[in-house]
C-alpha cells in the first residue's frame, strides 16, 4: 500500500509530507525555527458548534408560512399544525409549538432563520446528500475532504506534524460521538478527534520503545507511534479542561434522556475548561419521517416530529443558557442542517418524503436575529401547488458567511475551502449572518477587524506571484517575511508601522525556485505563519 494512502485509511489524524524537489520537507531537517512556522495559526477564540440533524428534516412543520396557511392545508392536511398553535415569530411566520425555547432565543435576539436552505440539482439520497453537505462540493462531484476539515488544514499547516504545540495544544476540532464526521476530514489527514466522554481515555496504538526496521513497515510504525503520542496527548488536556469546569444551567433534561443535549454539555464544559478547539461536531437523528410524522390528523403537534423537535429546541436553549451562566456566551456560534428537507405535499401514512431546501437556525449571541429570505414559494403561477421548495441560499453560502464573519477567513481563504465549479464565493453572498459589532469589534459597524490575522494566499499554487492578505484590530509596526523550507529568508514584504484595517500585498517568486515556502507576518505579540507552493 502506498504510503498515502495508508496515511488517509489507518490513522486518524496524520498529513503529507511537503515535497520540494522532488524530497520529503523531512529530509531537510526539522529546525525549531521550522517547528515554530508550522505549528502556527491564526489567533482566535471563537467556536463554531454543528448541529447536525439526520434524517431529513421537514422543514414547512418546523418554520411555518403563516401567510399561506390555505396553500399548506391544501398540501398537508393530515399532518398540518393548527395555525392557533404555531408559535409566532412574525405575523408571517412561526415555529413548531414543541419549539417554545428557540422562539424565546429569537425574541431575545440569539436565533435567526434562513429559509430554503440546499443547492442546484439536490439529491434525494440520504448518503450522497449527506456527503455533499459535509464536504461541500456539487451534485456531480466526489470530494474526499471536508469544507470543515479544508478550513482547519488552511489553518493549522502540516497538521498532525508538530502538533500538539505550545500555539495549539488542543484538538483542532472534536465530534462528540465513537466516529469523526466526514466533515473534518482534511485533504491528506482528519483533522478532529472524536470523544464519548471527556473523562475517559481514548483507543489508540500501544506505545513501544522498541527499535523499529528501516523498511517501509517500519515507517508505518513509527507513524502509528507518534500518532498514538499524539492522541494521548489530547487526552491530558481534553480531561483537564474537562475537570476545570462544571455546567451550570438548570434547564438541560436527566442524562440519558435527550442525547443531544448530553452532548451539547460536553461542549459547554470544555469550551469552559480552556480548550482552543475551534470546532464541535454533535447528532441528533430521526428525521426520516416517511411515517407516523403526527400522531394523529387531530393531534398534529404531537408525535415523533414533535418530539423530536422539542429535543432540539429544549437542548440548543438549555446550551446557550449554560454558556450565559459560565460567561463564555460571547465565543459561541452554533449552525443547525438536515441533509434535505421534505416534500411540500404529505403523504397518506401521517408522513412526507424525501424533498429538497430547508431551513437553517443560527444561534448565538453574535447572530443577526432576523429571517433571511422570504416564506418558500408553495404554489405555482397558475395556484397549483408545487412539489418541492425552490432553492433561495446555497447552503455553501451560509458556511462562507460563518467563516468571513466569525473566523475573519479572508476571501482568498474561502476560495480554497469552498469554491467548486458551480458556486462561487465572490458571487453567491448571502446577507451578513454575523453581527456587525462581531465583526468589527465596534457598534458602528466600521470596517475594523476585531482581532489579527493572516489569510492563506491566493492563487496557491502559484507562479509567478500571489497576493496574501493580513487584518489589523490596531495600529502596529508589521514584518512580514518568507521563508523557504530550509528556515532562510527570501523576501522581506513589509517592515512599517500601519494603521488598523484589511491591508494586502502581492509576493513575486519570479527569482526563486519551485517548491514550498512559508509566509511570517509579525505585528505586536501576533504571529501566524502560512505556506504556500510556487510551482513553475
Amino acid at each position: 500500500m502506498k504510503r498515502r494512502d495508508f496515511i488517509k485509511r489507518a490513522a486518524p489524524a496524520a498529513t503529507l509530507p511537503f515535497l520540494v524537489s522532488g524530497f520529503s520537507l523531512r529530509a531537510y531537517g526539522r529546525s525549531p525555527f521550522l517547528e515554530s512556522l508550522v505549528a502556527s495559526a491564526t489567533a482566535t477564540d471563537r467556536v463554531l458548534v454543528i448541529v447536525q440533524m439526520n434524517g431529513g428534516n421537514d422543514g414547512l412543520n418546523t418554520v411555518i408560512p403563516l401567510d399561506q396557511y390555505t396553500a399548506l392545508n391544501a398540501a398537508r392536511s393530515n399532518i398540518l399544525i393548527t395555525d392557533t398553535k404555531v408559535l409566532k415569530l412574525t405575523n408571517a411566520t412561526g415555529l413548531h409549538p414543541g419549539m417554545t425555547g428557540l422562539q424565546s432565543l429569537y425574541i431575545n435576539g440569539k436565533l435567526s432563520v434562513i429559509q430554503s436552505v440546499g443547492y442546484p440539482n439536490p439529491n434525494f439520497s440520504h448518503f450522497r446528500a449527506t456527503d455533499i453537505w459535509l464536504t461541500g462540493s456539487d451534485y456531480n462531484q466526489i470530494f474526499s475532504s471536508g469544507w470543515m476539515g479544508r478550513y482547519l488544514d488552511e489553518e493549522f499547516p502540516d497538521y498532525p506534524n508538530a502538533y500538539p504545540s505550545a500555539v495549539m495544544p488542543d484538538p483542532l476540532a472534536i465530534q462528540i460521538s465513537s466516529i469523526v464526521s466526514t466533515g473534518l476530514q482534511g485533504p491528506a489527514v482528519t483533522m478532529g478527534v472524536a470523544i464519548t466522554n471527556p473523562n475517559s481515555t481514548y483507543m489508540s496504538p500501544g506505545a513501544s520503545d522498541d527499535p523499529v526496521p528501516n523498511t517501509p513497515a517500519g515507517h508505518e510504525l513509527t507513524f502509528l507511534r507518534q500518532v498514538a503520542e499524539q492522541t494521548q496527548q489530547y487526552t491530558v488536556s481534553v480531561k483537564a479542561a474537562a475537570g476545570k469546569a462544571k455546567n451550570l444551567s438548570t434547564l438541560y433534561p436527566a442524562a440519558g434522556q435527550n442525547s443531544l443535549a448530553d452532548q451539547l454539555k460536553i461542549v459547554a464544559q470544555l469550551v469552559a475548561g480552556g480548550l482552543k478547539t475551534r470546532i464541535y461536531v454533535v447528532n441528533i437523528g430521526g428525521f426520516d419521517t416517511h411515517s407516523s410524522q403526527v400522531a394523529s390528523t387531530a393531534a398534529s403537534d404531537t408525535g415523533s416530529h414533535a418530539t423530536l423537535l422539542g429535543r432540539l429546541s429544549v437542548a440548543i436553549t438549555a446550551f446557550q443558557d449554560d454558556l450565559r451562566l459560565l460567561g463564555i456566551e460571547n465565543r459561541v456560534v452554533g449552525l443547525t442542517f438536515s441533509e434535505f428537507g421534505r416534500r411540500i405535499k404529505s403523504n397518506a401514512s401521517l408522513g412526507t418524503d424525501h424533498g429538497t431546501a430547508a431551513p437553517v437556525f443560527i444561534f448565538g449571541t453574535n447572530v443577526q436575529q432576523g429571517i433571511f429570505g422570504n416564506n418558500p414559494a408553495l404554489t405555482k403561477s397558475d395556484g397549483s401547488l408545487n412539489d418541492n421548495i425552490p432553492m433561495q441560499f446555497d447552503f455553501r453560502s451560509v458556511y462562507a458567511s460563518i467563516l468571513k464573519d466569525w473566523f475573519g477567513t479572508a476571501q482568498s481563504e474561502l476560495q480554497n475551502v469552498l469554491q467548486t465549479p458551480l458556486f462561487n464565493v465572490t458571487t453567491a453572498q448571502m446577507p451578513a449572518i454575523i453581527k456587525p459589532s462581531a465583526v468589527t469589534g465596534t457598534d458602528e459597524g466600521k470596517a475594523v477587524p476585531r482581532e489579527f490575522s493572516l489569510s492563506q494566499n491566493y492563487p496557491n499554487p502559484f507562479n509567478p506571484s500571489t497576493s496574501i492578505q493580513y487584518a489589523l484590530p490596531r495600529g502596529a509596526h508589521v514584518r512580514l517575511e518568507v521563508f523557504n523550507s530550509a528556515g532562510e529568508r527570501v523576501a522581506v514584504l513589509v517592515d512599517n508601522d500601519q494603521s488598523a484595517g484589511q491591508h494586502g500585498v502581492t509576493f513575486d517568486g519570479t527569482r526563486l525556485a519551485s517548491g514550498a515556502y512559508f509566509y511570517r507576518l509579525q505585528a505586536a505579540d501576533f504571529v501566524a505563519t502560512k505556506k504556500f507552493l510556487l510551482i513553475k
